[in-house]
């Protein structure tokens, strides 16, 4: 359910704008809203799991995602909409760091952990590639609004049965606070920033409206970073940062998730608006690329122990960027055949190869407990870096739009031009990704790794 919220929303958005008016940069805040919370407070969540007890965090989390899921299936506006998508990444980031501590604790042996671990990833993985098919069936048959609706009888059933099913369980810690300044000041400074960005599809870059939040989240920012550095219990510990490896593979995470999403965002639009598909045959345009991820990774997962990591991660960066280079030849007369597909499985191949070199390479020098805030930490990057990548490219292909209907080019045609703009760009992020990746990454060994695995399954403390 809370993979599914990420994807399932996209193919809904042209159906969303129409019905409560949305324009085009503010419609990029139905993604950013979930993306940005559910990444802004990840760490926070998984501490405060960690703390007050994970059944606890899990079932608060869920019942704040059944609430927020309800009020956007009810939104009568923009705003409403926007802060019910904020609640529900909230509660995803109560929700998600608990929920595989519960593993831990229905599954002691570790055989037995490892295979529900397995099932786990598999339902997110099947989670995240039928979201589109299921919301475009949803959209056709029904409403858009039932893409939030269909949430609630999974969460009610979820309250009912973890109870009945878990009991409580927190760690042994040193009595400290949880870094609330420092997880609240770095989110808002993202949420500024990104409106800031979007801001800037419609206003000029000096305006008041753009500068304004630009300054004031990166202030916040900066002031997270203070925070971070005085706290006793930060929630990314300056040791984390020593390891280069680790580093560059969380700063070019940016750079992959940035053109990912905006590739699923960008390519929506352009299916409905512009080639005038059915939410329904916009959902299934994407079949393909769930199966050519599922290759990838397969491919992926068997190379590595033979090439080792960096080449294969350099060499998914560099096949999504053919991909994104192969999309960008779209235009109002392109076909699916020869105009999104090909594109779309280069990309789905790239993407699904670079996921376990990614996993890999992010638990770098890593053992027990802190691969848990590793993981933390990369499931963060991709949240953040995919809110802030999807609102540079939105700006960047909205106001090159802009600038050609000033000059008489056909709407159509003209946000065309806009999305194959935002497509290359995002081409030479991860160009630009694999290089440094090629350059910086050290030698990663290569082992399975799955900190849910590292998780004491024993409670320390019953609550």
């Amino acid at each position: 359910m809370l993979i599914l919220d990420v994807t399932v929303v996209n193919v809904a958005l042209p159906r969303i704008q129409h019905d409560l008016g949305f324009s085009q940069a503010g419609l990029a805040w139905v993604v950013n809203g979930y993306v940005l919370m559910a990444g802004g407070l990840l760490l926070l969540g998984g501490r405060l799991a960690d703390i007050l007890g994970r059944r606890r965090l899990f079932l608060l989390g869920v019942g704040l995602f059944a609430i927020a899921s309800a009020t956007c299936g009810a939104a009568v506006n923009p705003g409403m909409l926007v802060v019910s998508r904020f609640l529900q990444g909230a509660g995803e980031a109560l929700a998600a760091p608990a929920s595989l501590g519960l593993i831990a604790l229905l599954f002691p042996d570790p055989r037995e952990r490892m295979k529900a671990l397995g099932m786990w990833g598999g339902i997110a993985g099947l989670g995240g590639t039928s979201g589109t098919v299921i919301s475009g069936v949803l959209v056709d048959l029904a409403s858009w609004r039932w893409i939030f609706f269909i949430n609630l009888p999974v969460a009610l059933a979820a309250l009912v049965m973890v109870p009945r099913l878990v009991s409580e369980s927190r760690m042994v810690r040193e009595a400290q606070r949880p870094d609330y300044a420092g997880a609240l000041t770095g989110t808002g400074g993202l949420i500024a920033v990104v409106d800031g960005l979007l801001q800037a599809a419609t206003h000029p870059w000096g305006s008041a409206q753009v500068l304004l939040p630009l300054l004031g989240g990166l202030a916040l920012l900066a002031l997270m970073v203070w925070i971070e550095m005085r706290s006793d219990a930060p929630l990314i510990p300056l040791e984390f940062f020593a390891n280069r490896t680790r580093v560059v593979t969380n700063f070019v995470t940016l750079f992959f998730s940035s053109a990912f999403f905006s590739y699923f965002f960008l390519l929506t639009l352009f299916e409905q608006l512009v080639l005038d598909y059915s939410p329904l045959k916009g959902g299934l345009s994407y079949l393909p690329f769930g199966i050519s991820i599922g290759i990838g990774i397969g491919l992926g997962t068997a190379l590595m122990p033979r090439t080792g990591v960096k080449p294969l991660l350099g060499a998914g960066f560099f096949s999504c960027a053919v991909g994104l280079l192969l999309t960008s030849g779209i235009d109002v007369h392109s076909s699916y055949a020869s105009g999104v597909l090909p594109g779309m499985i280069v990309l789905g191949l790239g993407s699904g190869i670079s996921f376990p070199a990614i996993s890999n390479a992010a638990l770098h020098g890593v053992t027990g407990q802190d691969s848990s805030l590793a993981s933390g930490v990369q499931s963060a990057m991709q949240q953040v870096g995919g809110a802030i990548g999807l609102s540079c490219l939105v700006t960047l292909g909205l106001r090159h739009a802009a600038g050609q209907i000033r000059h008489g080019v056909l709407p159509g045609i003209a946000l065309t031009h806009g999305y194959v703009l935002a497509f290359r760009v995002g081409a030479v992020l991860l160009i630009i990704g694999g290089v440094l990746v090629l350059a910086l990454l050290e030698h990663v060994t290569v082992a399975p790794r799955s900190p849910e695995l590292e998780i004491d399954p024993e409670p320390a403390a019953l609550g």
